[in-house]
């Protein structure tokens, strides 16, 4: 379960919840141009575009749930069960195993474009990158300041589609999401008209009934709505502050506090963390569902450039400031 969205304000902001029942190992990890990346059947790449993101670490790979390229193309892989479909290991001569997709891609394309077109290009391989690491069902939202695509493995074929509203939830399949907002065009930020009697005096008794409506649940398909609603009227001041403050109280209308949603096993799920990222500038900005303290990493110049993976552990801990009088 997780929510995603692509934002222009003075610049274009990506990022996501990740709501799951269990930690991941999960860390902010940036990819230099020069670490050394290997694939099942694509060949290495000795050097590449810079990436940062969210990722777990096996074995020296980075593992990234999203990310965000030197380039401005941003990738997050979300939970697809039922759907996602990834072919065995076949003859073809070029593939890329789910785990492989947002390093390859976002190591070698420029334009969120040109990602959605390899997605259509490269077949899938569904080998997992350890026997003991299952394969995760997803699908992905691919972003950048032009544009953003929706990318779904099915039985049929990967299906690639553009994405005019620039979120992405779970399960239905995407067209689905777009067929669904039909069922909410009369909703409004505005005070409604009185359409139901106008002869009848039925004066507003609160702000917001423009919005009667909503959907509050956690679901998929009412995330989609109610991050697509709050994502239209959106307002903020042109600064970097307006903008990452906006982007997480975005996420915040569709975060899960613990206890709201209990898995079929009986945990709960909740948000683990919620991003931003500046895809102009590559900083990475999160917060935690412990600290709700907003923290941020730099891809600079100095970090783009070597052959290690920089790990940066995430700071869970609530730190509160006590104000003196």
């Amino acid at each position: 379960m997780c929510t995603s969205i692509a934002l222009t304000t003075k610049d274009t902001y990506t990022g996501r919840n990740l709501d799951l029942e269990y930690a991941f190992g999960e860390k902010v990890v940036i990819t230099p141009r020069n670490f050394k990346l290997e694939f099942h059947k694509m060949s290495t790449l000795e050097t590449h575009q810079a990436i940062i993101g969210m990722a777990s670490v096996a074995e020296g790979y980075p593992l990234y749930a999203e990310a965000v390229n030197e380039s401005g193309v941003y990738m997050a892989g979300l939970n697809f069960p039922g759907n996602a479909h990834y072919p065995p290991e076949g003859d073809a001569k070029e593939a890329l195993a789910p785990y492989e997709l947002i390093p390859y891609l976002l190591g070698t394309c420029q334009t969120a474009a040109e990602a959605a077109e390899q997605m259509k290009r490269i077949p899938l391989l569904g080998v997992p990158f350890r026997p003991n690491m299952p394969l995760a069902p997803l699908h992905w939202h691919i972003a950048d300041k032009h544009g953003a695509f929706v990318a779904e493995p099915m039985a049929d074929g990967v299906k690639v589609y553009p994405d005019p509203v620039g979120v992405l939830t779970n399960n239905p399949t995407f067209p689905f999401h777009l067929t669904n907002l039909t069922q909410y065009r009369g909703l409004s930020a505005a005070q409604p008209d009185n359409t139901l009697d106008p002869a009848l005096e039925l004066p507003p008794f609160g702000q917001g009934m423009g919005a009667i409506g909503l959907p509050g649940d956690w679901s998929p398909a009412s995330r989609y709505v109610r991050t697509a609603f709050c994502k239209r009227n959106s307002v903020c001041e042109d600064s970097e502050e307006s903008s990452v403050s906006q982007f997480f109280h975005l996420l915040d209308t569709v975060a899960m506090p613990r206890g709201s949603v209990r898995t079929p096993e009986g945990n709960c799920d909740i948000t683990r963390y919620s991003c931003c990222i500046n895809t102009n500038t590559g900083t990475y900005y999160y917060k935690t569902y412990d600290n709700c303290a907003i923290t941020a990493v730099a891809l600079t110049e100095e970090r783009r450039v070597g052959d290690k993976l920089l790990e940066f552990p995430l700071d869970t801990k609530l730190r509160i400031t006590w104000q003196e009088g």
